[in-house]
């Protein structure tokens, strides 16, 4: 009776964890990991014959994506089972979704379970590939089961099993190799940008932050798969892999360089002490870790420490008003922001890619844009440093005596050519910063041609226009002579023409200029009209008709500036603080010290107030 309950049991678990998925030639994709079973091998010596023959150790899985993390002590092995219900033979692609896995065995009962190898520690098997894929083949009426070994002794282990069909995969996988080469192009454009402006300034911070920037790059080219799909054989990969802790804390060393200059860090001389002994503590542990192979699970703790103690720097330093803390920490904010959700889906708690695959490179293009208002931010302290030397000038030349007049004009010539030489810098910065930013744009709206989600092209078009807001201030700057201040009225039109092409809206947009602007202002109300003007666009006028009218004026010694539409309003109690609130909010307060008023009656009425200190 004890053996008929045994095999009764047996029989219940077989039959509720058969789960054959039924495909045809119509069958474009299918997450086929929730129709699997899992067992989790920690003896790492079970062979493929004992595995088909131990059914009762499988588990069933209904998760979409298995994350481990750091797992180099066991082996997951994955069972499914495809039925065939139709008379054709069908073919099919099985994908295993992460390029980062070290070893994946491919067992096919249709080739008498012989062994199939791809992943990381191997060349892979299909050129300009990223994912490790494999190819299935159903005779007509055939119901076959199919095992998959997973293994990462390097990398975290993310198990992801993917069924296409021929089209539909070569397809996806056009298209998601073109938002990355579109990626990799800008970051690249921006490095090169950064690097030309080191060699103009010699300002260090730009030359550290192009170590930060190529340190990114290469460790994003292995991290999407692309470096071992076109550029690496499997002997330069089994050297990639073996240098791991190298290239994970390279992008942090460049980080940490950039932060300590880029702030100046040596006015906390605390602070700046611990830093360094960062700065030489992480050579050593690299070449620990490349040297020994007991500890490779500890290979990422001080740089993590290191990026904590980075954003804590920083904080400090914000704290301590200083002005570049302001565009380090939002930039902080967005790397950790990705950096969490990046490490909570390899440990299987909450998969981000499945609601947006490209939020990482998304990250990056809006660090790119804090970092272009920092550099007009540094382009402000030129001309700060500008009329602190014309001011000299002046000076001298007016207590000067006879005695010292041939001295005096000797240092009024090197003075006369230090202003040249600083206002054609000035000027070609901003055409420099003008055609770079061009440029991001350019590669923005190629991207955005090439996706359909329409979230995901909203976003990239106010990126885009956030970007423009900054480039056309640059270029009033390089087509005029005086940069202290510009005319407001031809910026403002230049901003909202292209918003308006943009939403392709035909809202009266009227104008009310009354004043110039001063250069450190201009950048910070260009960026706000960009935000609010963007916002009545979309959400004020559901008819499609209406005006905005945006008024600037001077009274007496501040500075107003109006934006008003007749639209529909909005309830202040239910009002969300998107993020294009939160940065208008911190461009007025922080930035131009300005208050702002909000008033909903009859529309929208936002007021901004500042004192203009002469």
């Amino acid at each position: 009776m004890k053996h008929l309950k045994i095999i009764f049991f047996l029989f219940i678990t077989t039959f509720i964890y058969a789960n054959p998925v039924t495909v045809d030639n119509q069958t474009k994709f299918i997450n086929l990991l929730p129709h699997s079973e899992i067992f989790l091998d920690r003896s790492r010596n079970m062979t493929i014959d004992e595995i088909d023959n131990s059914s009762q150790l499988f588990k069933k899985n209904d998760k979409k994506l298995l994350g481990f993390g750091y797992s180099p002590d066991f082996d997951v092995w994955i069972k499914f089972t495809l039925k065939n219900n139709t008379d054709k033979v069908i073919s099919k692609i099985l994908e295993y979704d992460n390029p980062l896995t070290t070893n994946i065995e491919f067992y096919n009962p249709n080739k008498n379970y012989k062994k199939e190898e791809d992943g990381l520690s191997l060349k892979n098997l299909h050129e300009t590939i990223i994912n490790p894929i494999f190819i299935i083949e159903l005779k007509p009426k055939e119901s076959s089961t199919y095992y998959v070994k997973a293994s990462s002794f390097i990398t975290t282990l993310i198990v992801k099993l993917n069924l296409w069909n021929s089209d539909s995969f070569y397809n996806k996988e056009i298209k998601h190799q073109l938002i990355l080469a579109l990626f990799f192009g800008a970051m690249l454009i921006l490095a090169l940008y950064n690097l030309f402006i080191f060699f103009f300034t010699r300002d260090i911070s730009y030359l550290y932050y192009v170590v930060y920037m190529i340190g990114l790059i290469i460790h994003h080219l292995l991290y999407v798969g692309i470096a071992n799909a076109y550029f690496l054989t499997s002997e330069n990969m089994t050297i990639i892999i073996s240098m791991a802790s190298f290239f994970v804390a390279l992008p942090v060393y460049g980080l940490g360089l950039f932060t300590k200059s880029f702030l100046q860090t040596s006015q906390y001389p605390i602070h700046n002490k611990i830093l360094n002994l960062f700065l030489i503590l992480i050579p050593i542990s690299i070449g620990v870790f490349l040297l020994t192979q007991g500890y490779d699970k500890y290979r990422n703790s001080i740089t993590m420490i290191f990026l904590i103690f980075l954003m804590y720097i920083t904080i400090y330093a914000t704290i301590k008003r200083n002005k570049q803390a302001y565009f380090i920490l939002f930039g902080w904010f967005i790397f950790l922001s990705s950096g969490i959700l990046m490490f909570l889906s390899s440990a299987g708690i909450f998969d981000i890619y499945g609601y947006s695959k490209y939020l990482i490179e998304i990250s990056f293009l809006l660090e790119a844009v804090i970092f272009s208002v920092a550099l007009a931010n540094r382009i402000n302290s030129l001309q700060k440093e500008k009329n602190e030397v014309n001011q000299k000038l002046i000076i001298q030349q007016q207590n000067e005596t006879k005695r010292l007049e041939k001295s005096v004009e000797e240092k009024t010539k090197d003075l006369k050519y230090a202003l040249d030489e600083k206002e054609l810098l000035l000027k070609e910065l901003n055409h420099r910063v003008k055609n770079n930013m061009q440029t991001i744009v350019s590669l923005i709206r190629l991207q955005n041609d090439e996706i359909e989600d329409k979230k995901l092209q909203d976003i990239l078009i106010t990126i885009q226009n956030r970007i423009n807001a900054m480039g056309h201030l640059h270029e009033l700057l390089y087509n005029q002579n005086d940069i202290t201040d510009i005319n407001a009225y031809e910026y403002f039109d230049l901003l909202i023409e292209e918003i308006k092409d943009s939403y392709e809206s035909d809202i009266e947009i009227n104008f009310d200029i009354q004043t110039r602007l001063k250069i450190e202002q201009a950048i910070y109300c260009g960026l706000i009209i960009n935000e609010l003007v963007t916002n009545s666009l979309k959400y004020a006028f559901p008819a499609k008709e209406g005006n905005i009218t945006i008024s600037l004026k001077k009274i007496e010694q501040n500075v107003q500036l109006i934006i008003k539409d007749d639209g529909i309003g909005f309830d202040e109690k239910n009002k969300k603080q998107s993020l294009g609130l939160t940065l208008v909010n911190t461009l007025c307060e922080n930035q131009l010290g300005a208050n702002i008023k909000i008033q909903s009656n009859d529309g929208v009425t936002i007021t901004i107030i500042w004192e203009d200190n002469e």
